[in-house]
């Protein structure tokens, strides 16, 4: 198995890399940016400051799989549970050259996956019993591959940190507004503190809103990246093809108050949880259209034939 500083047999993405790297400059910028301002803005508090924003930041990226598989209600599971599952991503692994992840598998109707972890030793890969339901034996195959290759593109910890700044925004803002914190000293206490309601809120939205454009950039890119590199591993992109048409298919027949309970993890599913008509007119989405996703899975298909 490959160590964490070697690649893995999966396709490197170079468009992948360059985007990733360009998203963490900006999002570091933003983050020394806005943690400054509020140390500036209330210089009392500064100390608070730095640990919330230190705190947040390491809960969010060392225990970013804890996290997300507590959200998403998985469970790992063990060989003997799930003999098939396991045994599909000991061959892709052993296929990429990759440590295996973590399994874990959510009591959920709605047929997905994702994954999750900051880095290939500490990720998990989990799929709901919806999907385990609905896909053949070769679409599983596809999309565990498409989420293995999320964690040897390192891409999930980069969404991970990305979205953190949208995190610390809000919580930030909420602290300095109700915390009692306005005001840097003894003197202007009131000019201060109404300086810095104005301001402090505005910047919030300020960042949120890059990060949130960032996020939805990066995720898209990065699921075209990962379509390609399980195409070009298994050498079946039909069978991702057939599995992306399916579980697109069933997640439009679910009523929307079930999706919706999914939504604010869509950055990290195979498929959005979305139903036909939110997809085709979220011009922000988390993923690319199907027909975007078909489209270059067919192109890979008529490459392999030749």
């Amino acid at each position: 198995m490959s160590s964490s500083g070697q690649h893995t047999r999966f396709a490197p993405d170079r468009g992948l890399t360059g985007r990733m790297v360009a998203t963490m400059f900006v999002i570091g910028l933003l983050y020394v940016g806005f943690t400054g301002l509020l140390i500036a803005l209330l210089r009392g508090a500064w100390p608070l400051i730095v640990l919330i924003s230190g705190g947040l930041f390491v809960a969010q990226f060392w225990f970013s799989d804890k996290i997300t598989e507590r959200a998403m209600g998985a469970r790992p599971v063990t060989e003997e549970q799930y003999p098939q599952l396991h045994g599909t991503i000991d061959r892709l692994c052993a296929l990429a050259d990759m440590p295996k992840p973590r399994v874990a598998v959510a009591d959920n109707d709605m047929p997905n996956a994702f994954a999750t972890g900051r880095n290939p030793q500490n990720a998990v890969v989990c799929v709901t019993t919806g999907l385990l339901r609905r896909l053949e034996p070769e679409e599983l195959e596809g999309v565990l591959a498409h989420e293995l290759s999320h964690v040897a593109h390192r891409d999930v910890a980069v969404m991970t940190i990305a979205g953190f700044l949208g995190v610390l925004a809000g919580a930030m803002t909420r602290i300095a507004m109700y915390g009692g914190f306005m005001g840097g000293g003894r003197n202007n206490n009131d000019q201060n503190a109404a300086i810095a309601a104005l301001i402090i809120p505005l910047v919030s939205m300020v960042v949120y809103a890059i990060s949130f454009l960032l996020t939805r950039l990066l995720s898209r890119y990065r699921e075209l990246a990962a379509d390609r590199a399980a195409a070009q591993l298994t050498g079946r992109p039909s069978a991702l093809a057939s599995a992306l048409t399916k579980v697109t298919g069933q997640i439009s027949a679910i009523p929307t108050e079930d999706l919706r309970k999914s939504q604010p993890y869509n950055a990290f599913y195979f498929a959005p949880a979305l139903n036909a008509k939110e997809t085709a007119s979220q011009l922000l989405s988390t993923h690319p259209t199907l027909e975007k996703r078909l489209a270059q899975l067919a192109k890979i298909s008529e490459q392999l034939g030749r």
